[in-house]
Order: C-alpha cells, then sequence, then structure tokens
C-alpha cells in the first residue's frame, strides 16, 4: 500500500470521497466513474474477499494498525500501489460531512452485473425489490436474505442501489455475498409485466407480498412448499416480491403475480415494515 497523509480536504485525489451525505450526488457520480464506496472495515474486507477491486482507501489515522491484515491482502491480490490517503478525524468529518463511526472507507470498482438467468439459474427462493428507495431497507432485506438462505436477490430499475455507501453498510457487506442484479437493467418500462414472464419463463411461481382480499397467507404458501413435489399445488421454485414503502406493490405487479401473499396481523397492525415483512417472510419459507 501506499500510504499518503492528507495536507488539505481540497486534494483532487479524493475526490470520490467529498458530498457522501448527498444522495442524488452519489447516485450520478458513482456508476458515471465506475465506481461505489465501501464503509468500516467489515465492508470494505466482506467485498476484498468477494474479488471487488480497491481504486484506493481513506481512513483515519487511528485505524491504520488495525486494519493491517486489510492491507496486506490487497497488497497480495492487487499489489502495492493502491493508495490508502490517511487523514485526522477532523479532516474526514470535513471531508465526507458526517463523522465516521468504523474509520475506514474504500472507492472500489463496479463490476458488469449478471444476467438475471444467470443469477437464478440454479435457485430455488428468490427476493424481489420493487422500487425500494430508502437504503436502510435494501441493506436490511439483503442481510436478511443472506442470513436465511435465500439464493439470489433481483432490484427492479426504479429500486435503490444496493451497492450505495449506506445500503451495502447496513447489509454488513452480504451485498457482496449473495448473488444480485438489477431486472431489466435501466429499462423502467421492463417491470413488472415482461419482468414477471421472465421469471415465469424460468420457472418461478411468483408470489406478491401484499394484504389483498383475495391473498393466501404466509402459511398456506409454506404449506404449497412443502407438499411434495407430485401435489398439484406444488411450489417448487419462488419468487417472492416485496413493494416500496408507501405504497406497496403496484396494482400491476399484483395482477400479474401468480400468487398474493400476506403476513396475519394483529391488534389493527396494517402492515409491517419491509425490512421486517421479508425476514418473517424469508425465516417462513426457509428450505429444511
Amino acid at each position: 500500500m501506499r500510504f499518503i497523509p492528507l495536507e488539505s480536504v481540497d486534494d483532487e485525489r479524493v475526490e470520490a470521497y467529498t458530498n457522501l451525505t448527498e444522495i442524488q450526488l452519489r447516485n450520478r457520480l458513482e456508476p458515471s466513474k465506475g465506481l461505489f464506496i465501501a464503509e468500516s472495515p467489515k465492508v470494505i474486507d466482506r467485498a476484498l474477499a468477494a474479488g471487488r477491486e480497491p481504486i484506493s482507501l481513506l481512513v483515519e489515522e487511528p485505524w491504520i494498525d488495525g486494519m493491517a491484515e486489510t492491507f496486506r491482502f490487497v497488497d497480495g491480490h492487487w499489489g502495492p500501489d493502491v493508495p490508502v490517503y490517511v487523514a485526522s478525524p477532523e479532516q474526514l468529518k470535513r471531508l465526507t460531512g458526517y463523522r465516521l463511526h468504523r474509520g475506514a472507507l474504500a472507492a472500489m470498482r463496479r463490476w458488469p452485473l449478471p444476467s438475471v438467468e444467470q443469477v437464478c439459474g440454479n435457485a430455488r427462493r428468490i427476493a424481489v425489490m420493487e422500487n425500494i428507495v430508502d437504503h436502510t431497507n435494501v441493506g436490511a432485506l439483503m442481510r436478511s436474505a443472506a442470513a436465511l438462505g435465500v439464493d439470489a436477490v433481483l432490484v427492479t430499475p426504479s429500486c435503490g442501489d444496493p451497492l450505495y455507501r449506506r445500503a451495502a453498510r447496513v447489509s454488513m457487506g452480504t451485498v457482496f455475498q449473495i448473488p444480485w442484479t438489477r431486472i431489466g437493467g435501466d429499462d423502467t418500462h421492463y417491470w413488472p409485466v415482461e419482468g414477471l414472464a421472465e421469471l415465469n419463463r424460468l420457472g418461478f411461481t411468483t408470489a406478491a407480498m401484499a394484504l389483498e382480499d383475495d391473498s393466501i397467507s404466509l402459511d398456506e404458501l409454506v404449506r404449497r412448499l412443502d407438499n411434495g413435489a407430485d401435489a398439484p399445488d406444488h411450489i417448487e421454485k419462488l419468487a417472492l416480491i416485496f413493494g416500496t414503502e408507501g405504497d406497496g406493490l403496484s396494482h400491476r405487479t399484483i395482477a400479474h403475480a401468480d400468487l398474493t401473499v400476506r403476513i396475519p396481523m394483529s391488534h389493527g397492525v396494517d402492515s409491517l415494515n419491509v425490512a421486517a415483512s421479508s425476514a418473517v417472510a424469508f425465516y417462513s419459507t426457509r428450505v429444511h
């Protein structure tokens, strides 16, 4: 590693790390420059372990010694010339616009996303995030999917970026472990009709998670998963679809999905947060 003390927060070499609190700017800057920002040593280490290429690191000086293994890993896999910009906590706060709790950031190179068929080819249970824009929820769903054995995650064209700094941090770096891609790429017209048809062609039964009058219960869905391959209503491959925070799933998605599934509510509660509902659904439908 090349350790470079940061003399000024205006150094153009750390431009990638500026204005990290401005979501609109980051969403434009990161894809256009082919990079994403990983925050905290754990997230950085999981990204590196998944083969994600570091462009540079920005580290608070007190964290240097504790990241020695990370630096050795980078040297061994990408050579000794990756720069580590070393800053004081005060410099880093001025540069990023907020106080880091884990003292380290890495600018890393994005990779070409695989096709839906590549991601889902051997999958039996997948999750689809439809237009979820809160990065905390995106990261939390990714973490639950990884922890509870979901085989892959798809995000729709209007969904938030799983590689956005906060989403990746909330996921605890599992965004680099679970296979995922964007269904339909950037074509906002592809989802839901064409996207759902693609999942059907790949053999998936599509289940919209929504509180509709004609929905089946989550327990009934589990029965169809567990009732044996010779049963007429058996489900072999399942795609669970979760909607955005405010309005839930679109009416078109619900209309074109094979099933609508509800998690029964008590005490007058109308719904669960998407991070909570996805965790419940993932646990209930896990393969035994």
